[in-house]
């Protein structure tokens, strides 16, 4: 029995240091965020899921540096989202030219700072300052406090899909791209290492030739993965887990609090009890951006809806289910501030502007205002608008984020304006109770893990 013991101890410590060692890690933030203190057994966890398109040190054969090098564009982004109880999981997928704020952020490579961004390509922020900066412009647009990245290269995706012995695929055409070395027959195949990886890279061969085409083929190939490795009982096999978590992660780059076989292990043994059937996949609401049709700006306000499911852990597989749970006198509990405010909540001009197209909104939300202590307000009716926004004056963007706040309005529609003070306008997103909850569109969901899809060739 001791010797028993001794040895579960050693095989404990030795792959705790062979994955440890396999491993690179880097900060969580680039200066933006506090320290996460999340269970990772018990809590709500979000996952940042990186792919990098570096041509630096064993990428060199996919490109010359010129292409990409460092910590390279984040040109896969997918946010892994699972309920404390288990039983919502979502994948949501960032299109890589979407034009979004970047804040401030530090690289502590090069101990150099970068100045926020009021607009940049979402998958430029790693590139200047490491993965870091990736995760705080995902929080600053979603309102998440993501807990844990990880960062793979194409080496990573082609060891993971020999080491599972391949995913199948479907594409409803022969699909010859010689861009991306990518050659399928018509119909079901499984493909791994060089061919799994041309698949997820392949744009001129899918779809309409767009990076949105692109990560309905990244969403079809994880969801396939997911069948396969529950299938076959990978996530309670820890043997054979730790075995493939050696192959992948030699290419990985993670946070140090993912630096952990234990923490691995933990949230292995959280999804493998997932039904697939409730692991959603989808793309954050977009249309082209007003500056450049050639990217992408996020569409409102199905995006800000979205993103408050997220926040929620509502079940995006079943988006008319509802919002948050209300508290007992009939209004959602409002969202606490991060510190009191600095300034008298009695003294600053507030004024709902009704938008919304329903009589009475404006009165019944200044007088909700003055219930938390915003009692100079003023109401007008004003032009019916599709999403309600909270715009705000010189000096009144401590003030507005409250309000905001206080109405459960995400950050993402709070804007400066030449106002004086702050002006909530309602629109027909808001036409009830006092807490905005938004509800995300039905068509949100691209598939589930459970759903077998077939991606289209380009043309088809």
């Amino acid at each position: 029995m001791a010797l028993a013991i001794v040895g579960v101890i050693a095989f404990a410590g030795y792959w705790t240091w062979r994955l440890q060692s396999n491993l690179h890690k880097a900060p969580l933030s680039a200066g933006n965020s506090t320290a996460d203190a999340t269970n990772d057994a018990t809590d709500p966890l979000q996952i940042l899921i990186i792919g990098t398109d570096t041509r630096s040190g064993a990428d060199a054969s996919y490109g010359s540096q010129a292409d990409s090098s460092g910590y390279g564009n984040s040109d896969v982004m997918i946010l892994l989202n699972i309920s404390a109880d288990n039983k919502v999981v979502s994948m949501t997928s960032f299109p890589r030219d979407l034009m979004v704020p970047i804040p401030k952020c530090h690289d502590p490579q090069s101990n150099k700072d970068y100045p926020a961004q009021e607009m940049g390509q979402i998958n430029s922020a790693m590139a200047e300052a490491g993965p870091g900066c990736a995760v705080d412009t995902i929080n600053k647009l979603t309102g998440l406090q993501i807990d844990h990245f990880m960062v793979a290269d194409f080496n990573a995706v082609k060891d993971l899909s020999n080491t599972i012995g391949g995913v199948q695929v479907c594409v409803n055409a022969a699909i010859d791209d010689p861009l991306s070395g990518l050659k399928l027959p018509a119909g079901t195949s499984t493909i791994q290492g060089e061919m799994a990886l041309a698949f997820l890279r392949s744009r001129h061969g899918v779809g309409n030739g767009s990076d949105i085409s692109r990560i309905k083929s990244q969403q079809e190939f994880l969801a396939s993965l997911a069948r396969k490795v529950k299938s076959d009982g990978t996530l309670s096999d820890a043997p054979r887990l730790l075995s493939i978590a050696d192959t992948i992660t030699k290419n990985l780059t993670v946070d140090s609090g993912l630096a952990n076989p234990e923490t691995m292990l933990t949230i292995a043994n959280r999804l493998k009890a997932v039904d697939l059937a409730k692991v959603a996949f989808v793309t954050v609401p977009w249309e082209p951006y007003v500056a450049d049709p050639n990217r992408v700006q996020a569409k409102e306000p199905d995006a800000s809806a979205l993103f408050q499911g997220l926040r929620d852990n509502r079940d995006l597989t079943a988006p008319a289910a509802a919002a948050p749970t209300p508290t007992p006198n009939g209004t959602a509990s409002a969202a606490p501030t991060s510190a009191p405010p600095t300034y008298n909540k009695a003294l600053q001009p507030v004024a709902v502007a009704n938008g919304s197209g329903i009589t009475g909104r404006a009165n019944e939300l200044t007088q909700f205002l003055a219930s938390q202590g915003f009692s100079k307000t003023a109401q007008f009716t004003a032009a019916t608008v599709a999403t309600t926004s909270v715009y705000y004056g010189s000096n009144f963007a401590d003030v507005a984020n409250d309000v905001a706040a206080a109405l459960g309005i995400p950050s993402s529609q709070v804007h400066p304006a030449n106002i004086n003070g702050v002006q909530v306008y309602l629109g027909q997103d808001f036409t009830s109770g006092t807490h905005y909850t938004p509800k995300a569109p039905d068509t949100v969901v691209a598939q589930t893990a459970a759903d077998n899809t077939c991606q289209s060739a380009f043309g088809h």
